[in-house]
Parts: structure tokens; C-alpha cells; sequence
């Protein structure tokens, strides 16, 4: 049955509470220091810099008292689309790239080491972001987030922005990706039960994976909406209303190990995009 096992390869929106260093940070440190990190892999063209984030955010996992291995499950529902996205790189964008060493060529499809060393870079990248997501909402409840967003754009409030609903809405739609997984492990199993057949399709054909799983989307679209209006109806009956003047349950205060979180992940950034990382042109210069 574990092919039917949807939500434990779903790590992105959950919560696991260890009460750990990275749990007791604040909200906002772990939201800044999220975004430095992402515009960290977004600036990197180096693997050697994408591997040493890697292991960082491998370090940070382990001092959240959580596994790498639960948070790689994560890769396993995109695998099929990520392997259709790299294998149409491969085959459709080699021709693009400048290399004066061709393992293979013919027509439009040209395989170089240049372009292996682009697919391992998006791939190791994924990876990354993965890490990233997944360690900000695995030690952050979703009201802390709230209130952490919430703060954080609260300026934007003077241009008329709804700040409160905008944080709120994220933090839903966040929160929502393990019920989805849930709905849909259960809609898999009742068609399953009346002679539907669901993963028995090899990870290497997509077409195939996704031919499977368009009975679901119908059901799962439909049962996604009635729940968001129960959630409407919910709000609206314990008299829910947002925006400007409400109070707060939960304070937030800085603590000096947050700026340091700040400063440390701020470094991380400025390294990535600074310094000079080798790449596969600094080892062999007449690739290119």
C-alpha cells in the first residue's frame, strides 16, 4: 500500500515539534534568513557553492533534531516531472550552450560536459529549495509564520495594502499542501477499490504517471473547495474579521542569537554572490 502513502512524501506544510535551537528562533529570522538562503541558490552558477549550501542546511537539519532522509521523501512526488523537465533539457537546450568538447551530437541534440554540469546544477538547486521550504515550515507553526509575515510587510500597510489577509491567505494555502495529500491518498484508495490502477507506473514514464492520476483531479479539486468554503463558513461563524486593529495573542521579541541567524545567513549570500566560486570552466578553461 505504500504506493498510495501520499502524504509521508509530503514534508513541505507540516510541523514537527522537537523544541529544538532552529525551532526557539524567531519567526522573522527564520523568514529573512529563508529568503537570503533562496537568493543564495538563485545566484550560484557554481556546484561546488550549491553542495557547500547543501551541507549547511544538512547541519542546521540535524540540529533541528529532524532527518535529511524525511525531508528527501519530499523529492519523490515531483521525481516523474523533474525527470521529464532534465531529460528535455538535455535533449532540447544542449545545442545552446557553448562547448568546444561533444560527447554526442546529432540534429538538434548536442551532449557536453557544459551541459551536464547545467541539469546537475538545477538539480542539486531543487534539492536545496527543498531543504529550505521544508526546514521553515517543519519548525515554525503556522501562526508564527502568520504573525512573522504579517510583521514583516507591515510597512506596506501606509500604501493600503490588506497585509493581514495576504499573510493569513499564505499561510493557508501552506497548510492546506498536507490535507491535499491526505484527500488525495484517500480518493486513490476508494478508486483503487473499484479497479482503478495507481502506482504500478515506472518513475521513468511521467506520460504514463500522469495518465493514472487524472481521475483524481476532478475529485480532489471539488473536495478542495468544499473544504475552503468550510473554512469561510467557519471564520465568518466565530465572527473572524481581519485587517487593521487587531490584537495579538503571540509577541515576538529578537533575541541576539536571531541577529545572529541574520547576520550569519546575510554572509551566506554575500559569499554566494561574491566571491569566486569554481566552476567546470575553472578546472577545464578550453571547454569553452
Amino acid at each position: 500500500m505504500q504506493e498510495f502513502e501520499f502524504l509521508r512524501n509530503v514534508t513541505i506544510g507540516q510541523y514537527i515539534p522537537t523544541d529544538s535551537f532552529v525551532h526557539r528562533l524567531d519567526a522573522r529570522a527564520k523568514l529573512v534568513g529563508t529568503l537570503f538562503l533562496s537568493l543564495a541558490v538563485m545566484m550560484t552558477r557554481s556546484i561546488v557553492a550549491t553542495v557547500a549550501l547543501l551541507a549547511l542546511l544538512v547541519g542546521l537539519t540535524w540540529l533541528a533534531r529532524l532527518s535529511s532522509r524525511y525531508i528527501l521523501r519530499g523529492l519523490l512526488p515531483a521525481l516523474p516531472l523533474l525527470v521529464l523537465l532534465f531529460t528535455m533539457q538535455i535533449v532540447f537546450q544542449g545545442g545552446n550552450i557553448p562547448c568546444n568538447v561533444v560527447y554526442f551530437e546529432w540534429n538538434f541534440v548536442r551532449l557536453t560536459p557544459c551541459l551536464f554540469e547545467l541539469v546537475v546544477l538545477g538539480a542539486l538547486r531543487f534539492v536545496v529549495f527543498l531543504f529550505i521550504v521544508s526546514l521553515l515550515t517543519l519548525t515554525t507553526t503556522s501562526s508564527y509564520l502568520t504573525h512573522g509575515i504579517e510583521i514583516l510587510l507591515s510597512p506596506l500597510q501606509r500604501l493600503g495594502l490588506p497585509i493581514h489577509e495576504f499573510a493569513l491567505s499564505n499561510m493557508i494555502a501552506l497548510r492546506f499542501i498536507p490535507t491535499l495529500a491526505e484527500e488525495l491518498e484517500r480518493i486513490a484508495k476508494a478508486q483503487a477499490s473499484r479497479g482503478g490502477e495507481f502506482g504500478r507506473q515506472p518513475w521513468y514514464r511521467p506520460d504514463l504517471i500522469a495518465r493514472a492520476r487524472l481521475p483524481l483531479i476532478v475529485p480532489l479539486f471539488v473536495n478542495a473547495l468544499r473544504r475552503a468554503e468550510e473554512l469561510v463558513l467557519a471564520m465568518e461563524a466565530r465572527s473572524y474579521v481581519g485587517g487593521k486593529g487587531r490584537t495579538k495573542y503571540i509577541e515576538m521579541r529578537f533575541a541576539w542569537i536571531d541577529r545572529a541567524v541574520l547576520l550569519l545567513t546575510a554572509l551566506i549570500w554575500l559569499a554566494i554572490w561574491l566571491l569566486p566560486w569554481p566552476t567546470l570552466k575553472t578546472f577545464y578553461p578550453n571547454l569553452y
